[in-house]
């Protein structure tokens, strides 16, 4: 290897290590082989390891904890130094520390590594980055060299939070390199891989530096070692979602994933099938079920011979599961509906609903301080278990029951419903940590003083928290809390797709807003497959200025050719109320698009009719032709209204017009005989009474266009 160090300062340095390796050995091995005692635990690292800014260090630290876990057949050393580099050019080189040498002088059976984080420093990694494998391997054949019997354990880096200072220009992207060089370490030389970054990720109010976790984070750091080094994760488990009454996506092979102790045999059984897999180091295991035809009630159990566990789960039906997600609109409850009345609940065994509701809603108030204490361990949300509906389960959101009532009805198969929405609720909660630290990096900075976090998102929060209020403080509302909460664990269920009705607390910032959306729906089909389908509400109508506009902006974020398609509300809203109470039309469209989509009623009138084309007949006469429709109609059967035409100055004029087929054809007054035309709007009002539809009724969108530069397309 000394090929990969020809620099003469490089090579000196190696020569130096290995000098006072041959001498340590020299002198160790002269005295007796392993001697019995205590299995010997170094924990080898930087600041992290060592315990810096904390209040109690010697009480603290993580080896310090993780020795309480151990007991006394174990004995743990902290060998962490304080900005330590594993880059032996690094600005402070491990190996130059007086704890290397202590490390080696201690032979440790068991050696917990955790190096990296200072290696992102602009003076190491972009200068000696080609030098970070081979001085890992340098590090881990001392340690074997001192104790050929070693147990190594090399970790993946604590989270570097998006508050550190250098996180854009160079921090966060070679973070992810290290992390990638130390896990090809792990396999080039025979090591086990264990992660100090994933258990943490959730929690960056545990890093007030960017840099440093609390005393609480270092219980995750002790206990990930202390699984993998004992191998005890708990015994046999499964995600909370997976319980009786649970529904499973029909006809998709099913990956069931769970933890148990490391090294166990699990094995899985479901409706005459069967099947095992021996958990891993880390206390993982999946078992894939072939695909299944609906069907139910079946039992599905789960095992471990070795421990004698057993979790088995009975009612369990195969069928259709979606997810519906959301803000308060989603949330707004059956016996809130004014159109419960008229459809009220119907009892059915075979209609499933696992409805994930808050501890505490956000409401104007504030929060006890036992629930912030929670709120920051990320238990928002209450423990769900399965039902079917019947007509007292009127606490579950409407659109959600009415989109599931009318697959139901259609496929006559088990439909489950997984429900998650909360009120008040920003795009960015939705959202996973690494997508917007990629993508949008300045959300997440100081979300509580944040602009493009909407003023009433944080004014709300600021609320809740005041019993406690500081500035790490964990909100729902925050940057990827509710994904962390509400997504995360349930990303290894299986969905058929999903439904969101949410933009209300993102409508300050149009721009924003565009840049999110994607974003979201990014992450779930990074969660749950990238193809997942992804239907949604526009706002509706209320006298919100911005609101025309906002409902604009999201008819351009629809892509049907990918899955991702949108249905219109504006003519079922409030002109006070951003709650209106009448929600079966809006999951009757939704279920179209569904049925339409994913099920093959291609048939169905399912998609608002969108403009295709404007073209000049005359002078005076505009003809607009609409796509999705046969015949175009008024939902009142009177009058067309809605459109009118900007002029360059800013004013506009409302327009009148006539419909034949699935062409509209407007006359231009004639005070506007010979004025440049600037563009055309439709339902530019954030209450509107446009009345346009196609021929089953659904409503033609908000839309605008550009009549000086765009005759042909609105998009």
């Amino acid at each position: 290897m000394i090929s990969a160090y020809s620099d003469d300062k490089q090579f000196t340095m190696r020569i130096k290590y290995g000098l006072y390796l041959s001498l340590f050995l020299g002198l160790s091995f002269t005295t007796s082989a392993k001697s019995k005692g205590p299995i010997r635990v170094a924990c080898i690292g930087n600041s992290i390891t060592y315990g810096y800014g904390l209040a109690d260090r010697e009480h603290e630290a993580y080896p310090v904890l993780l020795q309480q876990k151990l007991g006394a057949k174990y004995q743990v050393e902290n060998f962490g130094k304080s900005g330590a580099t594993l880059l032996s050019r690094g600005h402070r080189p491990y190996f130059q520390q007086e704890e290397y040498k202590k490390a080696l002088a201690f032979r440790p059976d068991i050696a917990v590594i955790h190096l990296g984080v200072n290696d992102t420093d602009p003076r190491n990694w972009p200068n000696y980055q080609d030098e970070f494998i081979p001085d890992y391997h340098h590090l881990i054949d001392t340690l074997r060299a001192v104790n050929p019997q070693v147990r190594i354990l090399i970790a993946r880096t604590t989270p570097i939070g998006v508050e550190h200072p250098r996180f854009e220009s160079g921090t966060r992207d070679w973070q992810l390199q290290i992390q990638q060089a130390i896990e090809q370490v792990a396999k080039s030389a025979d090591v086990e891989l264990i992660d100090f970054h994933t258990p943490l990720y959730p929690y960056p109010h545990y890093f007030p530096d960017a840099v440093h976790p609390i005393a609480a984070g270092m219980h995750f750091l002790a206990e990930t070692a202390y699984q993998a080094i004992s191998g005890d994760f708990g015994g046999l488990q499964l995600p909370a979602i997976y319980s009786d009454g649970m529904v499973l996506q029909r006809q998709r092979p099913l990956t069931i994933r769970g933890k148990a102790n490391a090294g166990e045999l699990v094995t899985l059984s479901f409706h005459g099938w069967s099947g095992n897999t021996k958990t891993n180091r880390l206390g993982e295991w999946a078992i894939t079920l072939p695909a299944q035809s609906a069907g139910g009630p079946y039992s599905l159990e789960v095992s471990t011979p070795q421990s004698k566990r057993k979790i088995k789960l009975n009612n369990v039906y195969v069928g259709e599961v979606w997810l519906c997600s959301g803000q308060s609109n989603m949330a707004f409850m059956l016996s809130q509906s004014t159109d419960q009345e008229h459809r009220p609940i119907q009892p059915d065994s075979m209609l499933r609903i696992y409805n994930m509701q808050p501890a505490h809603e956000t409401t104007a108030s504030a929060w006890p301080v036992s629930f912030l204490d929670s709120l920051d361990q990320l238990r928002y949300y209450r423990p769900a278990t399965w039902e079917g509906a019947r007509p007292s389960k009127t606490n579950i959101s409407a659109i959600a029951y009415h989109f599931a009532r009318e697959l139901r009805d259609s496929l006559q198969i088990p439909v489950g419903i997984v429900i998650n929405a909360i009120g008040g609720s920003p795009t960015e909660a939705w959202i996973d940590r690494a997508t917007l630290e990629q993508e949008f990096p300045a959300i997440l900075r100081q979300w509580r003083k944040n602009d493009f976090i909407m003023p009433w998102v944080r004014e709300r929060a600021g609320q809740n928290l005041q019993a406690q209020d500081t500035p790490l403080a964990r909100h729902p509302y925050a940057p990827t809390y509710l994904y962390d909460t509400g997504i995360r664990p349930l990303s290894s269920y299986t969905f058929r797709g999903a439904i969101w009705y949410q933009g209300e607390s993102n409508a300050h910032n149009i721009e924003a807003h565009q840049q999110l959306f994607p974003l979201l729906v990014k992450s779930w089909r990074k969660t749950f497959g990238a193809t997942l389908p992804f239907y949604y509400v526009q706002l509706s109508s209320i006298n919100r200025p911005s609101w025309p506009a906002f409902r604009d902006s999201q008819r351009r974020l629809a892509r049907p050719s990918q899955g991702i398609d949108m249905v219109v509300s504006m003519d079922h809203g409030d002109k006070a109320d951003v709650h209106p109470t009448i929600k079966y039309p809006i999951g009757h469209r939704l279920a179209l698009l569904a049925l339409s989509g994913q099920y093959g009623y291609r048939s169905l009138e399912a998609r608002s009719p969108e403009l295709l084309s404007v073209s000049w007949q005359q002078a005076q006469v505009l003809e607009l032709t609409f796509a999705g429709t046969s015949e175009l109609r008024t939902s009142d059967a009177k009058e067309l209204r809605g459109f009118e035409v900007l002029t360059y100055d800013g004013k506009t004029h409302p327009l009148t017009g006539s419909m034949r087929g699935a062409t509209v054809t407007l006359q231009l007054p004639p005070t506007l005989r010979g004025k440049d035309l600037w563009r055309l709007r439709y339902a530019w009002r954030p209450y509107t009474d446009a009345n346009l539809t196609g021929a089953t009724g659904l409503p033609v969108s908000t839309f605008t266009i550009d009549l000086k530069t765009n005759a042909h397309d609105a998009q």
